[in-house]
């Protein structure tokens, strides 16, 4: 099965420039953890819930006057549509991340998250699998 059997493909997206409380609003609207974020029609970065807590919250910048451009990350892992979705959980797994941008030429075509992996029976087990890679992380000491 390829990811674009499974990846959610109406997906909304916001610019650099927007505010991280529209990020955060957005999020909560779509009830998602994530929104990619794109400048002239190409993916440039994510943001996720995680990053705003950590990068805003916690670390006592003003969410009023910060960018998603501020907080975004940029060293983006994806897939294309035609990967497999044995690959995209394998992914998951190794960079311990949730989510994945589908990309095509540099353009956002979707997004394929964990729980996308997991609808289909016959990927229970990767999706499981790479949730346990997730979870476990790395050793703290």
């Amino acid at each position: 099965m390829k990811v674009r059997d499974v990846m959610t493909s109406s997906v909304d997206w916001v610019t650099p420039d927007t505010s991280v409380v529209g990020v955060a609003q957005l999020m909560k609207k779509n009830d998602v953890g994530s929104i990619p974020i794109c400048k002239a029609n190409e993916l440039v970065g994510i943001v996720t819930d995680r990053d705003i807590v950590l990068k805003v919250v916690a670390s006592g910048r003003d969410i009023n006057n910060t960018l998603a451009k501020d907080i975004m990350s940029t060293d983006l892992k994806s897939v294309t549509s035609n990967q497999d979705v044995h690959e995209a959980a394998d992914m998951m797994s190794k960079y311990q991340i949730r989510r994945l941008p589908v990309v095509e030429h540099g353009k956002l075509l979707g997004i394929v998250a964990i729980g996308d992996l997991a609808i289909e029976k016959i990927h229970i087990n990767e999706a499981g699998d790479a949730l346990s890679g997730i979870s476990q992380g790395p050793a703290h000491h």
